[in-house]
């Protein structure tokens, strides 16, 4: 497509319009979501009695649908690019929260972008941010994960991830599996990791639950799963950095064993995360003078921190 076909497929008033619908409760659904809902020419959506219900409930007329889920997204977004191109006006919905996040919606969107079809966001209320506000945790830096693996090497890796990761973690999870995955949690962050679970966010009986894997576990023994759960995850706190006197002993150390110097500065980065230099300047300042195996090797700092 060239830049004068992409600038007029984007003026044109053809648009395909991302409405966030209520993850819960009704009144949480904005005018301009209405509006969009009521402006299209049809609304793609992932069930149509699910969705002809929301209409219903709002008190919104009724509108033609296209089902778009994921046996009929990749076939619905031929048809609806082309209609968008004539002009046509579509929202497209999912049966709770932001299309794409999880949700039907994201192959969708992508082809319209690539077709040069002009693709509008009307912000609506989302599951993963309610509940990291709402655990309490860091929400300064966080990963959305979606759904879990069930089992097996991917579901291990996830996890393997979420232990290592710093920033606050937050993945969907199904009632029916909550307990289990509280135990690989336990398994993998350690019974005194701090978490949340929070259920039915925006609903009647919403609850956030809070504390270590070892108290929610235990809750949970107690009380029986219900409702669709957000699992958030504190992150690792950083480990202290190293300090001068702990590199220099983890150096001669490497040093001792019959290491290089370049080896032992790069053992030493690797175990503990410092920075090339630091270590270097460390192996010659305090280290290498008083080494016979380092006396006997010469290198520049450029090798050394290659």
């Amino acid at each position: 497509m060239t830049e004068a076909e992409h600038a007029a497929a984007l003026s044109a008033p053809g648009v395909l319009l991302v409405v966030g619908t209520p993850i819960g409760n009704l009144a949480d659904f904005s005018e301009r979501g209405k509006a969009a809902l009521v402006g299209a020419d049809a609304i793609i959506c992932e069930d149509t009695r699910r969705s002809g219900r929301l209409l219903q409930q709002l008190g919104l007329p009724k509108r033609p649908f296209l089902v778009a889920n994921e046996h009929t997204e990749a076939r619905v977004a031929a048809e609806v690019i082309q209609r968008i191109q004539s002009g046509q006006q579509f929202a497209l919905i999912t049966d709770a929260g932001m299309p794409g996040v999880s949700d039907p919606g994201q192959r969708l969107i992508q082809q319209a972008i690539a077709n040069g079809c002009r693709v509008e966001v009307v912000p609506g209320p989302t599951a993963v941010i309610s509940a990291l506000v709402l655990s309490g945790l860091s929400s300064s830096r966080f990963s959305f994960e979606g759904f879990l693996a069930r089992k097996g090497k991917e579901r291990a890796t996830q996890l393997d991830e979420i232990v290592q990761s710093q920033r606050t973690v937050v993945f969907y999870e199904s009632p029916k599996r909550i307990k289990a995955t509280l135990r690989d949690l336990e398994r993998h962050c350690g019974a005194e990791h701090q978490v949340a679970l929070a259920r039915e966010l925006t609903k009647l009986h919403e609850q956030v639950v809070r504390g270590s894997v070892a108290e929610l576990i235990q809750h949970f023994s107690e009380t029986e799963p219900r409702g669709e759960f957000v699992i958030v995850v504190a992150g690792r706190e950083p480990a202290a950095e190293a300090t001068d006197d702990e590199l220099v002993a983890l150096l001669r150390v490497e040093l001792d064993s019959g290491s290089s110097r370049r080896d032992a500065v790069v053992t030493v980065v690797a175990n503990t995360g410092v920075g090339k230099n630091r270590v270097y300047r460390l192996l010659t300042d305090r280290v290498a003078a008083g080494s016979e195996n380092a006396s006997t090797e010469d290198i520049s700092t450029e090798e050394a921190t290659q």
